[in-house]
């Protein structure tokens, strides 16, 4: 089972943190990718946050560098999204999703198993 099984989210003023929890079974099998991604109302679904589990290596887009970290516990198959100085505009559904042979992990459509999403409100 691949489905990945998301936790965390919630509430928070804006300057607090969050952690977000991804569990996905095939974490450090052969060629698979995680990602965070994150849809407000209205916009199209971005990347946030992305890793490769078999080396460790990672990627955050811009607006997210240096306050987002994305770690992964192998013992756990578990990924998490650790948000930190948290703005109003990080408000959305946040998704994890895990892709094989990914070429681009900021891009939606090369992920194949998706979770359930989990709310992020961050208020001013």
């Amino acid at each position: 089972q691949v489905q990945p099984v998301e936790s965390g989210g919630g509430s928070v003023q804006a300057g607090g943190s969050l952690r977000l929890s991804c569990a996905v079974p095939i974490l450090r099998s052969s060629g698979y990718s995680i990602g965070w991604f994150r849809a407000a109302p209205d916009n199209e679904r971005e990347g946030v946050a992305a890793i490769y589990p078999r080396d460790g290596t990672t990627r955050y887009a811009d607006s997210v560098k240096g306050r987002f970290t994305i770690t992964q516990d192998n013992a756990k198959s578990t990924v998490y999204l650790n948000m930190n100085n948290l703005k109003p505009e990080d408000t959305a559904s946040y998704y994890c999703a895990a892709g094989h042979y990914v070429a681009d992990t900021f891009r939606a459509q090369e992920f194949t198993y998706w979770g359930q999403g989990t709310q992020v409100t961050v208020s001013s």
